[in-house]
């Protein structure tokens, strides 16, 4: 049995016991040659014979899937599955799993890195510093501020834990809201609206669909806070990054720090030339607790499906 192996963080390289145990399981192992999510003809090239595939942010697109008549699985090494065509997997018969909640310490942590990092303009006094300059710069508090929090899932809630050791005020709007988590962990459910209109920070933990593609619009930056803070660990697609960038620049937004785009990698960007935009390259849930979970669970994950066992974390 062949798997291919495409997440950038779990190689060939790689001595932990999920490697292990997907060697002692395999005849044979594919990896990634690029070191980057793979792109429909290239996961075409390499799929033939596969049977499984522990997968990355690669872009398993409908035309990807016709040309891989053997494969049975897609386990990803993450949460999302927005880059899997997911009706055509199900038309093929191609499981689909992810490996939810495994993550959300370590993007939490970057996320209010990030939040931080904006906060008090670091990147800039740290680049400044090195370069023998001694600027003096006002930066902003958390303590005491709100922070609205799109999606309360495991990382949004992570995240309200962590906002409130700032003692923030918390605001979290989610469409399918755990009202009891909300009252028993002192956040208020708020609509959409209400989130955005209010927060001085406004984090964003939402999956990526058709319906929240660009769900942080022109129209929605406008109707934040004069210098809220925008930061995004989730999916770049949510963000029209061309208004984000006019209202940076313009002021009304006062910060911003993404860890995802909606290019990536992004080779260029507008967003490259502010002082007030904080970037990271995707590397939200890299920490060594965290790779070691994620491959963990993928590697679980498709061992059983391609066992004929039940897997719980099965998408479709």
């Amino acid at each position: 049995m062949k798997i291919l192996v495409t997440a950038t963080s779990f190689g060939p390289d790689s001595k932990s016991p999920a490697m292990e145990k997907l060697r002692s399981f395999a005849d044979a192992l594919i990896f990634n040659p690029h070191g980057r999510p793979l792109s429909e003809d290239e996961l075409i090239s390499l799929l033939p014979g596969c049977a499984g595939c522990v997968a990355g942010l690669d872009f398993f697109s409908k035309k990807t899937l016709e040309n891989a008549p053997e494969l049975a699985v897609i386990s990803r090494y993450g949460a999302g599955v927005d880059r899997v065509d997911l009706a055509a997997a199900r038309a093929g018969g191609v499981a689909v799993c992810n490996t939810p909640g495994v993550n959300a310490q370590a993007v939490a942590e970057l996320t209010m890195a990030l939040l931080l990092c904006v906060a008090r303009k670091i990147p800039f006094l740290d680049r400044s510093t090195r370069e023998g300059q001694w600027p003096r710069s006002t930066g902003m508090e958390l303590y005491g501020k709100t922070i609205g929090i799109l999606g309360l899932g495991a990382v949004g809630k992570a995240v309200a834990q962590r906002a409130k050791g700032f003692s923030m005020r918390l605001l979290a709007y989610d469409p399918y809201i755990d009202t009891a988590y909300t009252r028993a962990n002192g956040i208020t459910a708020a609509g959409f609206d209400e989130a955005v209109r209010e927060a001085d920070f406004l984090c964003l933990h939402l999956p990526l669909t058709e319906e929240t593609r660009h769900i942080i619009s022109g129209k929605v930056i406008g109707s934040m806070k004069q210098g809220a803070v925008l930061i995004n660990t989730a999916r770049g697609g949510l963000i029209d990054e061309a208004a984000a960038y006019e209202s940076l620049k313009s002021g009304h937004l006062g910060g911003m720090g993404l860890d995802v785009y909606e290019a990536e990698p992004p080779q260029t960007s507008p967003l490259f030339t502010l002082e007030n935009v904080v970037l990271t390259p995707h590397t939200a849930s890299h920490t060594k607790e965290a790779t070691a979970a994620m491959a963990a669970l993928s590697v679980q994950n498709l061992i059983e499906v391609l066992s004929g066992k039940s897997c719980i974390y099965r998408v479709c």
